[in-house]
C-alpha cells in the first residue's frame, strides 16, 4: 500500500503506512487515515476528517470537515471484531458525520454511489444505503436499515433499526420509520403514515407520465380501497403490472416489519 505521486497530503495529516491513497486524491490538515484504509482517485478529505481502519472509499468522494468514517459500531454487544465500512463513489458527506462499520465478524456497511449526505447525523452499523439517496441534516439511520435508490430522508427523520425504506420515497421532516415504507411514496407524522406519490421524486428520477400515472392508481389500491393487504396487491398485480408496480408488490410481500398503511 502506498501514496500515489499525484495524491496532494497536508503536511499536518496522519497517514498510515499500510493505507492506500489513489490518484489525485486531496488530503488537508489535521486528517488522520488508519491502516488498511482504502481511499479512490480524486477523493478530498477536509480537515479533521477521520478514516478508521477497515474502510474503503471509492472515486470521486468529498468528505467535510470533522466527519468520522468507519465507527465502531454503537452496539453493546459489538466484541471488537473486524468488520467494514465500503463506500462507493461520487458521495458527497457533509460535516459533522459518522458512520459505523458492521457488529459481527466480516460484516459490511454499505453506501453505494452519488449520494448526498448532510451535515450531523448517523448511519448506523450494517445499513445498506443504495444510490442517488439524499439524507438531510439531523438524520439518524438505526441499525440494519435498508435504503434503496433516490429516496429523500429529510431532516430530524429517525429511522428505527431493521426498517426498509423503498426507491424514490419521500420522508417528511421530523417523522419516525418504525416500519418499512414501500416505494414511489410520500410518508409523514410521528409514526410515519402515507400521504400520497412522491411525483416531484419520480420525475426527477426520469419516471414518465405514463408510470407516473399507473403508480398513483396504485397507490389508491393500496391506501384508499380498504382491501385487505392481500387482495390490494393483487389486484395490482392483474390491472396496472409494470416493472414499477412489480417492485412495489415485491417490496411489500417481502416485508418482515409490516408496511405503513
Amino acid at each position: 500500500m502506498a501514496i500515489h505521486p499525484s495524491a496532494r497530503v497536508a503536511s499536518t495529516a496522519r497517514i498510515h503506512p499500510d493505507a492506500d491513497i489513489g490518484p489525485g486524491v486531496e488530503i488537508a490538515d489535521f486528517v488522520v487515515v488508519e491502516d488498511e484504509v482504502t481511499i479512490g482517485a480524486n477523493t478530498r478529505l477536509e480537515p479533521h476528517v477521520v478514516i478508521k481502519r477497515w474502510t474503503t472509499l471509492g472515486s470521486d468522494n468529498k468528505i467535510s470537515t470533522a466527519t468520522v468514517l468507519g465507527t465502531d459500531p454503537l452496539d453493546k454487544s459489538f466484541a471488537g471484531n473486524r468488520s467494514y465500512l465500503r463506500i462507493g463513489n461520487g458521495n458527497t458527506i457533509r460535516e459533522h458525520y459518522t458512520i459505523s462499520r458492521g457488529t459481527e465478524l466480516d460484516s459490511v456497511t454499505e453506501i453505494g454511489d452519488n449520494n448526498y449526505i448532510m451535515t450531523s447525523g448517523h448511519i448506523a452499523h450494517n445499513c445498506k444505503i443504495g444510490s442517488n439517496n439524499v439524507i438531510c441534516s439531523c438524520a439518524l439511520i438505526a441499525g440494519y436499515v435498508e435504503v434503496e435508490n433516490w429516496a429523500f430522508i429529510s431532516g430530524g427523520v429517525g429511522v428505527q433499526q431493521y426498517s426498509r425504506v423503498g426507491s424514490m420515497v419521500m420522508i417528511a421532516g421530523n417523522s419516525g420509520v418504525n416500519v418499512d415504507a414501500p416505494p414511489y411514496f410520500l410518508y409523514a407524522g410521528f409514526r410515519i403514515e402515507p400521504k400520497g406519490v412522491n411525483v416531484v421524486g419520480l420525475r426527477r428520477a426520469g419516471l414518465d407520465t405514463a408510470q407516473i400515472r399507473h403508480l398513483k392508481q396504485a397507490f389508491r389500491v393500496l391506501y384508499r380501497s380498504s382491501l385487505p393487504l392481500k387482495d390490494a396487491l393483487e389486484r395490482i398485480e392483474i390491472d396496472l403490472l409494470n416493472e414499477h408496480t412489480q417492485h412495489l408488490i415485491d417490496f411489500v410481500r417481502s416485508s418482515k416489519r409490516g408496511i405503513s398503511r
